[in-house]
């Protein structure tokens, strides 16, 4: 049985999912960007019973401490406040794993401790180098403000919806029809959970998206210093030297091949869609080139196999950003080998 419970922390309380009595080596799940630890209760009754996993929601959503999200420093924010659950919980070194916003957290929380963490598994994760504004492998920036990133890109429909509480119908923008297009490949069987989960997402400059600034290059917004989107933004979100931590726990990047969220081809990425003609303005390829969000997270990857660690990719065909949730026995497989195998 999944209970949720309160954990006081010196930063913050944490609001996170355990099952009753179990025992065993922690295994930490982090969920991503507009969802909550419920996002992961599927993965936590299959895993089995050697293994004690543990869902934090992260600040600003689910039942944790609603805490202003300073986007200068980046996703340490919520990495902090993680390493603040695990030393609260005495844990660690801990199994960790990480989808999509949640995957840089867990990043963040490696490059920074990585003696806390026993192995890593990223489900399909934001780039290390942010989400919008970059291109080439290596990330560089399209415009040194990092136009096309940040809060600017959220849908402001989408954002009044979840300010609201409402779940939406007949909009492209209703959080419900994101979770069905976005989300996952294909709509879920049920899909209330996940979309109350969504909902308790906190809106305003200092939470979701955050705020926003003008800028010169197109499309005429740069990241602000408040708030979820701009956390993630490149100009504050970077993770380029991965390489040099030590001790080198092993990495399981699972993905699926249908993503639309995370992709070299994201929905979500503003170059993207203007080169594709959503958006109208778009300057071109060479003034503004989309992000390779895969290539570049398979060159940080790269890298630190090149450097003695040990990484696993694995691709699960016509599964798109909810892998846990679409194809829960072959990521569970992927998942359950890499805990093993640690």
């Amino acid at each position: 049985m999944i209970t949720d419970r309160p954990i006081a922390t010196d930063r913050l309380t944490v609001n996170h999912a355990e099952i009753e009595g179990r025992t065993g080596e922690p295994v930490v799940l982090v969920h991503g960007n507009v969802s909550s630890s419920v996002f992961w209760h599927s993965t936590m009754t299959a895993l089995p019973a050697r293994y004690r996993p543990l869902a934090p929601d992260l600040r600003g959503f689910g039942g944790t401490e609603p805490l202003p999200v300073d986007a200068t420093r980046g996703l340490r924010d919520h990495s902090e406040d993680l390493l603040s659950y695990l030393r609260a919980l005495a844990l660690g070194p801990v199994h960790l794993v990480g989808w999509s916003m949640g995957g840089g957290v867990a990043l963040q929380l490696l490059r920074d401790h990585p003696e806390l963490v026993r192995s890593l598994t990223l489900v399909n994760p934001v780039s290390p180098y942010g989400f919008g504004g970059t291109h080439g492998p290596d990330g560089r920036l399209n415009s040194p403000d990092g136009a096309g990133s940040g809060a600017g890109g959220a849908a402001p429909e989408f954002v009044r919806l979840l300010g609201e509480g409402e779940a939406g119908a007949g909009s492209p923008f209703a959080p419900r029809s994101v979770l069905d297009t976005a989300y996952v490949s294909e709509p879920l069987a049920e899909p209330n959970p996940y979309v109350a989960a969504m909902l308790t997402t906190r809106t305003g400059v200092d939470h979701y998206p955050g705020d926003s600034r003008p800028s010169d290059a197109w499309p005429g917004f740069a990241p602000g210093d408040r708030g979820v989107l701009n956390s993630l933004a490149p100009t504050h979100f970077r993770i380029d030297d991965l390489e040099l931590v030590e001790p080198k726990p092993p990495v399981l990047w699972i993905r699926g091949s249908a993503d639309v969220i995370v992709s070299d081809t994201s929905l979500f990425d503003l170059a993207h869609l203007g080169a594709i003609g959503a958006v109208p303005g778009w300057p071109g390829a060479d003034a503004c080139p989309a992000q390779p969000m895969v290539a570049q997270t398979r060159s940080a990857l790269d890298r630190y196999a090149a450097a003695g660690g040990r990484v696993r990719e694995v691709v699960v065909e016509g599964a798109g950003h909810s892998v846990q949730l679409e194809r829960p026995e072959e990521f569970l497989a992927a998942l359950v080998e890499a805990l093993d195998g640690a």
